[in-house]
Formats: structure tokens, C-alpha cells, sequence
């Protein structure tokens, strides 16, 4: 229960904060639109970090094999990739919103456009100064 009111207040805090950098003080019109919701059940999340990084592919761009040693929530803001996780491959585009579970093999990214880049923000949730990516060894 205390790690729901904990990522609770977390996303709450974001969207105060980002309505508030636009110049909003209350309820926006629209409602905001839950994209995903992921049960964690972690031991504790005392002293965890989150980081969120915005990953841009370019047209045709693939990415080599990596792992992401701690949970990995994704939102595609925009552009469509192709990606293949713990041997399933997705196709992913503007508005969808996907999880990685810890150490999976993250084989390929591959931005399907020749003309327009892809872009994503990520949310890393683990350890303070855990890294959020390892690339895989050949």
C-alpha cells in the first residue's frame, strides 16, 4: 500500500508540476488519460531513484542489444519503431505506452521511417545510481 501512495504522489507531483509550468492552476479541460498502470512488487522502494529520459531514434537507425537492469516504463511521443524484447517483436507508435521487466534482452531497435525520427520517453525506477541501460556483451 505504501509503495501505491508512494508512485501515486510521484505522478501526481509531475502533472502539478507541468501544469503549473504552463501557466495552469487547477483541473486541465481534459481529463488526464491513464496511458498504463504497472502493479510493482518490489521489496521496498526507500531510496529508489527515477529517472526519465527522452530517447530519440533517427530515420533508420537500429540499436544494438542491451539490457535494462531495473523496471522500464515507456511512452512513445512520437514517430514508429519496431522492437524486439525478450524474443517478441513489437511494433510501437505515437501514443502507445509499453513495461520491460528487469534484465530482458532488449535484441533491437529499429525506427521503421526513412524521413522522420522516433521518439520516446523512458521511466527508470531502481536503485540510486543503479545504471538504467547495459549494453550486451557479443
Amino acid at each position: 500500500m505504501k509503495k501505491t501512495a508512494l508512485i501515486i504522489l510521484i505522478i501526481t507531483g509531475l502533472f502539478i508540476t507541468s501544469a503549473k509550468a504552463q501557466g495552469k492552476d487547477g483541473v486541465t479541460k481534459t481529463p488526464p488519460k491513464i496511458i498504463l498502470t504497472k502493479l510493482l512488487n518490489t521489496a521496498s522502494l526507500k531510496n529508489q531513484e527515477v529517472k526519465m529520459i527522452v530517447v530519440t531514434i533517427q530515420p533508420g537507425e537500429t540499436s544494438p542489444g542491451h539490457r535494462h537492469p531495473i523496471p522500464t516504463f515507456a511512452y512513445v511521443i512520437e514517430g514508429e519503431f519496431e522492437s524486439t524484447f525478450n524474443g517478441k517483436t513489437h511494433i510501437y507508435k505515437a501514443g502507445d505506452a509499453f513495461y520491460e521487466e528487469p534484465n530482458k534482452l532488449h535484441a533491437l531497435t529499429r525506427n521503421l521511417s526513412k524521413d522522420k525520427p522516433a521518439k520516446l520517453l523512458a521511466i527508470f525506477i531502481g536503485d540510486k545510481g543503479k545504471p538504467f541501460i547495459i549494453p550486451e556483451k557479443k
